[in-house]
């Protein structure tokens, strides 16, 4: 066993973690921020998207112990502490970017470093952004609708897919 130190939403946590221990585990099972989701156990779905230290990374491929002394956001640190939804957040809802939901933590967090980097993406960069993130039910048409919309780009004459 091996303690470790990371800042999770702004609040600082010390765990004890075994050294084969994911983040994604340490996230979901003992801390309970269940918004981070496990899809495939092969880094291919990116439903366990985080920020770690101002990058989008796939929880099931780093080890917590890895984390330690990170500044780490989930799905939960996303929205304003009164409970506002971020703007990608709000733009999914606005623009139905999920059916099921099991994808959208990781697209989420997927859109919402992309339009850091690319404040105003085309619909090209955003689907080649998007390849790390798999969703089996929108055909992604909403989801870059919403992202596109999140941007403050007009979608009103996008047609339906």
């Amino acid at each position: 066993m091996a303690q470790v130190r990371m800042t999770i939403n702004g609040q600082e946590i010390e765990a004890e973690v075994e050294p084969n221990r994911l983040l994604v585990e340490l996230l979901r099972e003992d801390l309970k921020l269940t918004g981070t989701h496990v899809g495939c156990d092969t880094s291919q779905c990116g439903a366990c998207v985080v920020h770690v230290n101002g990058l989008a990374v796939k929880a099931c491929t780093m080890l917590a112990i890895e984390a330690g002394g990170a500044e780490i956001t989930t799905i939960e640190g996303i929205a304003a502490p009164d409970g506002t939804l971020s703007r990608v957040q709000q733009a999914f809802q606005d623009h139905h970017g999920l059916q099921c939901g099991f994808c959208t933590p990781g697209m989420v967090m997927t859109a919402t470093k992309l339009l850091e980097q690319i404040p105003r993406p085309t619909e090209a960069e955003i689907r080649h952004h998007l390849e790390g993130n798999i969703c089996r039910c929108t055909g992604y048409h909403n989801i870059v609708k919403a992202i596109l919309a999140a941007s403050g780009q007009d979608v009103s004459q996008l047609s339906a897919a």
